[in-house]
């Protein structure tokens, strides 16, 4: 029985949909080959700061500048110019590198929260050979006096600014914390992006209490990730206009199965890789075939969003009915 996987994800043809996400795997030109041989349909980059842009432009001093309100410690926070793993020039020319050394798409990454010059940068990145973009917006609301929509009004406005600037597809990647997650998508589909992202991972801090300090953490995901993205996804897929990535938790072949009944156009693979290696790829596309053949899929478009909300007679309904069953059967042992 032979498989179709082939898909269509921000208007670029794709022999399947599991990528390599955003990560240092691909800063190393031999790793990129290396998931390439393991199958990758494309490259994601890791992201180019808004910080790191401004502070290549402007200088180190200008940064802190912006933040003179906040404590040394806090400022402290910021990483020096050299630890940054590209510089923006560097970022550039790895693109340039990354297109010379592979015939899959390559997917470019800018980070950022505010509208300003760095939103340029895109311009920059089409010109050395990237066929998409992935706009990330990792944003924790900390001003009482921002309310949501501000919120949202500002993530449109980059959007907007980048779109006027590139001919090259759009993708943004959010968080799950909007207070209409499914509303701010249709206005990001009616502003112009050709895909959604979910979701970019939060890295919670953690408090050394006998230091008084608070300590970055950075924890690779497990397959529990997975379940908030299975359910937003399963909301969302419905809207049009749009491609969805999911980005988070997929460890396994079920996992990646389970991604693709949601309604996700492709999957986006990081800690799994970064643990096991680029060849872990190879194992879940190889898992993925077994599954489809045994339970008789033909393609992937088959299996598409088969779990997803627009599926049921009353999506409203089921989750609320899962919210009342999981509470009230629970027994304490």
């Amino acid at each position: 029985m032979s498989i179709e996987l082939a898909t269509n994800y921000l208007g670029l043809q794709l022999k399947h949909p599991f990528i390599p996400g955003a990560s240092p795997l691909v800063d190393n030109l031999d790793t990129v080959k290396q998931l390439e041989d393991a199958g990758a349909a494309a490259i994601v980059m890791r992201s180019l700061f808004e910080e790191q842009i401004e502070m290549d432009w402007r200088g180190v001093d200008s940064l802190m500048l912006s933040h003179e309100e906040s404590s040394a410690e806090a400022i402290s926070y910021f990483p020096r110019a050299e630890e940054f793993a590209l510089t923006p020039d560097r970022y550039l020319e790895h693109i340039a590198s990354i297109r010379a050394a592979v015939d899959v798409p390559v997917i470019a990454s800018l980070n950022g929260v505010t509208p300003g010059g760095w939103v340029s940068l895109a311009e920059s990145m089409q010109q050395a050979g990237a066929d998409a973009l992935e706009l990330n917006i990792y944003q924790l609301p900390a001003d009482t006096e921002v309310s949501g929509s501000e919120i949202e009004d500002t993530v449109v406005r980059i959007l907007d600014t980048m779109l006027g600037r590139i001919t090259i597809p759009v993708a943004v990647k959010l968080s799950p914390f909007y207070s209409s997650l499914p509303n701010f998508a249709k206005r990001l589909a009616a502003s112009g992006a050709s895909g959604l992202v979910l979701f970019n991972r939060f890295y919670q801090p953690d408090i050394n209490i006998e230091d008084l300090e608070v300590s970055p953490l950075l924890h690779l995901s497990d397959s529990s990730e997975l379940l908030v993205r299975l359910r937003w996804m399963a909301i969302l897929e419905s809207i049009p206009n749009l491609d969805f990535s999911l980005s988070g938790g997929v460890h396994t072949g079920s996992d990646a199965v389970k991604a693709l009944m949601s309604g996700s156009t492709t999957v986006q693979m990081v800690s799994c890789l970064l643990k096991n290696g680029p060849a872990h790829l190879k194992k879940i596309i190889t898992e993925v075939r077994e599954w489809m053949t045994e339970h008789e899929y033909n393609s992937v478009e088959e299996l598409r969003g088969c779990m997803s909300y627009r599926k049921c007679p009353d999506p409203g309904g089921y989750e609320r009915a899962n919210y009342l069953r999981v509470l009230q059967t629970w027994r304490v042992s």
